[in-house]
Formats: C-alpha cells, structure tokens, sequence
C-alpha cells in the first residue's frame, strides 16, 4: 500500500471517527440548541482545555465548543506519534496551510506557508510532540500582573505527569493528565551521537534541559508520549473526550457540546458592545460528508451567549475573527468594510514565530533508528503491518537529543558590531536565555527519490528562540472567503540580527553533526552551495566523524546566507498577534484575557503572548489553557480557582 492509498485510508479512518456517536459532539448541532452559558471559539489546545474544565466544574453551566476542523478521536495520524508528518503533507484535512501574501525579497522571493492545527485538539493533534518548555525568564520578561513565572509554575506543572530524568522536581508535575515520556521505543545510538557529538565541541550535557533553569547545553528529549501504549498526547485524547465519555461508571458530561467541521464567522455585540454570541456555517470543505448543503453563504446560522464569548481560534485565526466582528484598527476595518465595534490597534501585529532552517546528513543509523519511510509508507515500510500489529516503533516521533545553546563571546564578536550591539543589550545579563535550540530529528523530511542512495539520513533543525521579526495578518473583507493579509516579516528585522543568528545556527550544528558516532556524510542539497574549492565544501561521503575545526570565508558565509534565504521556514509556533498588554502598548487583552474595548470577550490561546519563549509552544499552550479556565471559573462565581 503507498503512500496516496495510506492517506486516503487514514482520512477515511478520520472521517468514521468524526462520524461516530460520541454524545456530546456534533457536525451539526441540533436545532433546539439555540442559546448556552459560554461559547468558544476554536477547539485547539486552549480551547479544548477551556472547555473540559469549565464543563467539569460546573455540570449547570452549558458551554459550546466550535472547531472547523473534524473530530480527531482515534485518528490514526494523531494518535500514532510517527505518523505525524502526515498531518502536514499535500491533501491533509488535519492542518490549515496560512500562506503569506505577497513574495519575500528577503526570502528569495518566496511566499511562507505556515502550518496551524485544522482538527479537534489543534496543535496538540498533528504537532512534533516534542517537550519543550520556556525558561524561567520568559515568564517574568512579560512582566505582567498574574502571569510572572512563580504565578505560572503551578499550571506548569498541573498538566504533565513528568517520566523524565531531572535533578529539579520542583518544577515538574506528577499527577497531570499530559505525559511526557520516551514512549515505547527510540534510537539511543542517534541520542548519543548527538549529544556525544555537542561534548566533542565544548559543549556541557545536563538531563534536564526543561527545567526551566537549565541552559547552555545538550541532552535528552522527552516527548508528549504514553510510556505505556506509545500514544501522542494531545488535548482532546486526555480532557475531552474521557470528558463527553465518562470513566470507570461516571456519566459524560452534558453540558458540554463539542460542534465540529463548523466556522464561527463573527462574533456578535449588543448595543452596549457586549458580546453575546456568534454566527457560524458548516465548514465547506466537510460539506459532502456531514450532509449539510455545503453552502457558501455569507449568512449563517447564530447562537447566543449568556454569559461569555472566548476567541480561540489560535494565533493567525483570532484577529481574523475580531476584525470581521468590527474590533480591530479602524484603517483595517475602513478598507475591509467592516464597521467599526471598538478600535483595538493591536489587533493582528506583532506576528512572531520561531523560523528555522533544516539540514541534513548521511547516517549508518538502520531503519528501526529512524522514521523515514512511516508517514510516507515508502522505503520498502510496510505500515499497515506496524499498525495492525501495534508496533512500538509507531509510538516514537524521531526525536531523541536536544540542546539550548548561546553563542561564545569570540562568536558574537565575530557576527558583527550590530550583533554584538544587540546581544549586550538582551543577552549577555541574562545567561537564563538561550539563543537557538537545536536538536536531532530522526528522518528526512523531503521526497526519498531525491536521495542518493538507500542511506539513512537526518535532518538538525536549529531555530532562533527569541526572534527580533516581526510580521501581521489582517483580513481584507467582510468575509470570511476574502484573503487575508498576511506577512510573516521574517528577516526584515533591524540590522539583520536573525539572519545572523541563523549563520551562527549554521556553523554551530555542522561542528556538532561532524562529530556524531553515527555520521556517514553530507547531503549536497541539504546544505549551502559553497563555491568550487571552497574549505567548507561538503563530504558528501564518510566512514565516520570528520573534523568540526572548518574555516569559513566570506564567499562561503555569502553562501550560507542564500541557503537561509532560501530555506528559512516556520518551526510552527505562531504567537503575538493579540498580545496581553495595555492598551496604550498596542496590546489587545488584559491580564485576565478580556478584550479592549468590548465587554462579555475573552481571548485564550497563543495569540496573547507578551514575547516569544524559547520552547517549542505546546507546553505554553497548556498552560494558558488551565490559567484561562481558573480566570473564566473565578470569575463566573463557580469556585475558587486555582491548581
């Protein structure tokens, strides 16, 4: 069975589970529903965590949970962790691809795509599940009532059971329904290698980089894995569903209804700016299989909100939402013709994601110590055997080694007065901050007919942690059929501070990758084209480690800085664009999520981050979902929250 045929299977799979009668969850929501307590907008990480919480509190208070993507239960390109490239390939269902508007200069004329969660769970269903988690300075830089690291740390650890190894256990939890693991299976010759490979170059090994005071260093990756069936641990597996199912003779809950395969199209205000509900339409795109007429009008189908109205719609969906509801800068709303609910100027900037660039090298791994061929079902995999026999290997992601890494004083030096500049002023007092995180990923993420030969390859992936770019989305009409606006503002940033971050990645990976156990080369293609002669040349073939010691000129950084350039692309961790600050900031909540402006509307998900952490963003994403919860519960009167 090939690829096209493992998808269309695994989709068919997907579309019998969004099918099935879980009570609770609906394509398309009965028609006696006409008002609840609390509408949410966006069923991904922070809603579906919302969601379950609110409903668990309080079995009187009715909340709608809204989703445009389908239901995830028991998808096998969720639940099984080495399928999860999938999820982002070609013809996917699960992802939504936000491709930036207009050509890049800056970005060899090209147009970003950046892919976002388009299913129940959001993120959590198809990201790497890699367990990454801020530094203690990335809470407190936000430097905002309720939110400094000390308030955080007890919702940090609220939501993991933590298996890992760490000489800091005050800062993990242990009775949370997210675990994080090495699941069922992993490549400790690769783990090694890599971390192995850092020690050859200076760099220091610490077991628990995720601590949030480790830094500077390499060492193991844990995952959002079950270390007993090998399962991805995303939000809707471990809150919502056991939720709407009930556990060990419990009933479900039935107050809670989950629409999925619907679009919320604006939110609706009263005369005193209040938000009191929505107005939705089935998702085109499910049309044929949730028997709805798969209509594209404008108008849809509306239901009230008695008490509270959450965006959470993600990082590039909220401010769309807000500015067709009317709430965002007036000049946006003016030339969209969309009239004007409240000018929030915030609404939308300040786009910020971590962009990274892959490379890649030749390995005397075997099969069973990477993925390569899994989602793809090529190199002679047979993965319909590996589901139908459970094989631990399909609970594995690939990632085995990590690092946060800073750059050496000699380092910064060399990048540039403008650089230097910069790192005095951001870095150098702050060592808690790490400048890139690198890590090892187990597989080759490109067409395998453009190998070489039948060797197993790997790809490094070093991205900028707090990235200096800045970039905006806003929509262009009424509507939500009308193209959006979109610029990541990737390396347009002053004095090119991230491109030259990304030289220093460059170098930084490559001295560590040459150093591997389990290096056998370089691929051409994966890497800068350097000029004929050149001493950085590539070794395209190799019976084990080379030297690391590799004198770069400036024809060779010019190189590198074409192959960024051209390769640059998003580590999927968009954030910022309603950003919880004052008013007069630019911000668009308030620190306990309420919109400027408007009464009766919250915003919970990633889009409200002060600033970037250096964590891959599920972690965070978690947290602000049971944060989010504890407000909304405080402050409808159902308890005391807190964790």
């Amino acid at each position: 069975m090939r690829f096209g045929i493992l998808l269309q299977s695994l989709m068919v799979v997907a579309g019998a589970a969004a099918a099935a009668a879980e009570r609770g969850i609906y394509t398309d929501l009965p028609e006696d529903i006409t008002e609840v307590h609390v509408i949410i907008a966006g069923g991904g990480t922070v809603g579906c965590i919302l969601a379950s919480r609110l409903a668990a509190k309080d079995p009187t208070l009715s909340i709608l949970l809204i989703e445009q993507g389908m239901n995830n239960h028991n998808v096998q390109s969720v639940f099984y962790p080495a399928l999860f490239e999938i999820n982002t390939l070609p013809g996917s269902k699960t992802a939504l691809f936000w491709k930036a508007s207009n050509p890049s200069p800056q970005l060899a004329n090209r147009e970003p795509i950046i892919e976002t969660g388009g299913i129940l769970g959001g993120g959590s269903s198809i990201n790497w599940m890699v367990y990454t988690r801020g530094q203690w300075d990335d809470f407190d830089g936000w430097d905002t009532r309720g939110w400094t690291t000390e308030d955080v740390l007890p919702y940090l650890k609220k939501v993991e059971t933590y298996h890992g190894e760490t000489n800091h256990t005050a800062t993990h939890g242990y009775k949370g329904p997210i675990h994080v693991s090495k699941g069922r299976h992993r490549a400790v010759r690769a783990e090694r290698a890599w971390i192995d490979g850092a020690g050859k170059v200076g760099r220091e090994e610490k077991g628990d980089l995720q601590s949030l005071w480790e830094n500077d260093a390499v060492g193991p990756w844990y995952w959002y894995v079950s270390p007993v069936d090998g399962r991805r641990q995303d939000v809707a597996h471990r809150y919502l569903h056991p939720l709407l199912r009930g556990e060990e003779g419990e009933e479900g809950a039935r107050n809670l209804y989950v629409l999925v395969e619907s679009q919320v199209l604006r939110i609706l205000f009263d005369e005193e700016r209040r938000a009191v509900g929505v107005e939705y339409r089935p998702n085109p795109i499910f049309a044929e299989g949730n028997n709805s007429t798969g209509t594209t009008d404008k108008k849809g189908r509306c239901v009230e909100a008695r008490k509270l109205v959450v965006s959470s719609a993600g990082s590039l969906g909220t401010p769309l939402l807000l500015e067709r509801s009317g709430v965002g800068k007036k000049e946006v709303l003016e030339k969209a013709g969309v009239p004007v609910v409240a000018e929030v100027s915030g609404v939308g900037a300040q786009f910020q994601d971590h962009h990274f660039v892959g490379y890649v090298y030749r390995t005397n791994l075997q099969p069973n110590e990477t993925i390569n061929g899994i989602a793809r079902n090529d190199r002679d995999r047979d993965v319909e055997g590996m589901i139908a026999r459970d094989d631990p290997q399909l609970g594995w992601n690939g990632h085995d080694a990590s690092s946060k890494l800073r750059p050496s004083p000699a380092e910064v030096a060399a990048l540039g007065p403008e650089f230097q500049a910069a790192w005095i002023r951001d870095f150098a007092d702050t060592p808690n901050r790490p400048h890139m995180v690198m890590g090892l990923f187990n597989c080759y993420f490109g067409d395998p007919d453009a190998l070489p030969d039948g060797a197993e390859y790997v790809t490094t992936a070093p991205w900028v942690t707090y990235p200096y770019s800045r970039g905006h989305i806003h929509v262009t009409g009424p509507d939500i059929e009308d193209a959006y606006d979109f610029e990541t503002g990737w390396f347009q940033d002053a004095d090119d501070i991230d491109l030259k971050s990304h030289i220093w990645g460059y170098k930084t990976q490559r001295a560590i990758a040459r150093q591997m156990s389990i290096f056998a080369g370089e691929l051409a293609a994966g890497h800068p084209r350097f000029p004929e002669g050149s001493k950085a040349a590539v070794i395209e073939k190799a019976d084990g480690p080379v030297s690391s010691d590799i004198e770069y000129s400036d024809e060779d950084d010019a190189a590198i800085v074409q192959f960024i350039r051209e390769n640059v692309g998003t580590s999927r961790h968009p954030l910022g664009t309603c950003r919880m600050a004052a008013e007069e900031e630019n911000g668009v909540v308030d620190p306990e999520l309420n919109v400027y402006g408007v009464s009766g509307l919250k915003i919970a998900d990633l889009s409200i981050l002060p600033s970037p952490v250096a964590a891959n963003t599920y972690n965070t994403a978690l947290m602000v979902g049971e944060k989010a919860a504890d407000i909304v519960i405080r402050e409808l009167g159902l308890a005391g929250g807190s964790p």
